[in-house]
């Protein structure tokens, strides 16, 4: 009996044993430990358990130093574990560091940091300060003096300045500027024939200009990579103000013919009034007439008289309208 509780005992002990050592082998990256001593860079356990403690992976931040190390720069785990900490890349930073160091580039390592916190890319920086970048700017249209319109594309060579890459505008301010630039070469010669001779007309007035103030990029070269002519903008705009012209004269001759419309309508109102009056005058008149019959103001052989005379001119009006010639066009 005793015997076999010894074996129990024993038993119990060696799984308590082995759940230690898987927790320890889970909790503590011994690999990774084994990995660090080997490669020459000394990191303790107690780090190990610390990276751990706050939650940090230590592989992040190990083989960064590891590589770091046998690069030849000077690199602490607290430098690395308070970049991590701060949100930052730190293989790209590390990777960032041996291209500079590479390429005799002068980086320190809170430069580094800085702009990789500041959410550019150090290591596309470092590779554009070796080797520059070509920008193509889209197609930008530009009208000369002489009213044609020019299309132009221009490729820039930049080169990352890393001192003003903290801050710096990007590529957007770098096309901007340029697309700026072709415009107010263009729009200032006089004839886009001046254009299409020099191409290199634009590329010098635009880097004369020193459009690189301020970016996070050095222009190495503007070259204009194509210049097409487009639409004669000159000749539109004289055919949209002679058709502009012309719709205004309709619109006023028109305004002239309604109102000649309206004066005629007020003359035969007019005569339509003034007839009607002689009209009602005659009316008047045998009224007149009889009144005096009536009172004796004009005899019997007066109103003969009058009637005879007004018969002989009727007759004269026929004579006067039968001996005149008919217009054979009326």
């Amino acid at each position: 009996m005793l015997y076999m509780d010894s074996i129990i005992w024993v038993f119990m002990v060696l799984i308590i044993a082995l759940i230690f050592v898987l927790v320890f082998l889970r909790f503590i990256p011994v690999g990774l430990w084994i990995t660090s001593l080997a490669a020459g860079v000394h990191v303790s356990i107690a780090s190990l358990i610390g990276m751990r403690l706050r939650r940090i992976q230590p592989k992040r931040l190990v083989e960064p130093l590891i590589k770091a190390r046998k690069a030849g720069l000077d690199m602490s785990l607290a430098k690395l574990e308070t970049h991590y900490l701060a949100g930052g890349n730190v293989d790209r930073v590390i990777n960032a560091l041996i291209a500079a160091q590479r390429s005799n580039i002068e980086m320190p390592f809170e430069k580094a940091s800085a702009i990789d916190l500041a959410g550019r890319d150090v290591l596309q920086a470092v590779q554009m300060s070796v080797t520059p970048k070509v920008i193509e700017t889209p197609v930008v249209a530009a009208i000369a003096k002489d009213g044609i319109e020019l299309r132009a594309k221009a490729r820039v060579t930049v080169r990352t300045n890393i001192e003003r890459l903290v801050g710096g505008a990007g590529e957007e301010t770098i096309i901007a500027r340029v697309g700026e630039g072709i415009v107010t070469t263009v729009g200032s010669s006089e004839t886009h024939k001046q254009v299409l001779e020099n191409p290199d007309l634009i590329s010098q007035t635009v880097l004369n200009k020193g459009l690189d103030a301020g970016t996070a990029y050095e222009i190495l070269s503007i070259d204009i990579a194509d210049v097409d002519v487009g639409r004669n903008v000159g000749a539109q705009l004289q055919m949209d103000q002679a058709e502009a012209d012309r719709r205004i004269a309709q619109a006023r001759a028109e305004e002239r013919r309604a109102m000649a419309v309206a004066h005629e309508q007020e003359m035969k109102a007019a005569v339509q009034e003034m007839r009607a009056r002689v009209v009602e005058a005659e009316a008047e008149v045998p009224k007149a007439m009889a009144a005096a019959l009536r009172e004796g103001k004009m005899g019997v052989m007066d109103y003969y008289q009058m009637q005879n005379l007004v018969a002989d001119t009727s007759m004269r009006e026929g004579i006067a309208k039968a001996s005149t010639p008919v217009d054979p066009k009326k």
